[in-house]
């Protein structure tokens, strides 16, 4: 899961797939492409959204996405599309490339949207952001299981 600074939507969208899945079967990680928040928590209102949905997102970390990102995840999911393109562009081939997806596409609802930053926003936008999250993740959910 990747954002641009990995402390709104990549976390949740991280916290809500590992509740959906077997951690045994499956490794679920966030990412963002800017290094603007390595090793900060995430943005409290996403905790609390989080939380109030039975997620505990409070002891992830920022962190910045890697070039080895591609070797060690099999999917890589943008959370909108600056940020899948900045991701492309890190790719050293088309392998590395088709890894890539947009996160709301994996939802019939919100396909070819972008999850919107809720950062400059009120509490509203991240319900609404954990919404569309939740449903992208259900839909991957079904995907894998």
């Amino acid at each position: 899961m990747v954002c641009l600074g990995n402390i709104c939507r990549s976390p949740l969208a991280e916290g809500i797939l590992k509740s959906r899945l077997d951690p045994n079967l499956f490794y679920v990680d966030s990412a963002g492409t800017a290094a603007y928040h390595v090793g900060e928590k995430p943005d409290n209102r996403s905790i609390l959204t989080a939380k109030r949905h039975g997620i505990d997102i409070s002891n992830q970390r920022a962190r910045k996405f890697i070039k080895s990102d591609f070797i060690n995840f099999d999917v890589i999911y943008a959370m909108d599309k600056e940020n899948f393109h900045d991701i492309i562009s890190l790719a050293k081939d088309d392998f590395q490339q088709r890894k890539v997806k947009l996160l709301l596409n994996e939802s019939k609802l919100f396909s070819n949207k972008s999850v919107p930053d809720p950062y400059y926003g009120g509490d509203d936008g991240f319900e609404d952001v954990y919404q569309m999250l939740d449903q992208a993740c259900e839909m991957i959910e079904k995907k894998y299981l």
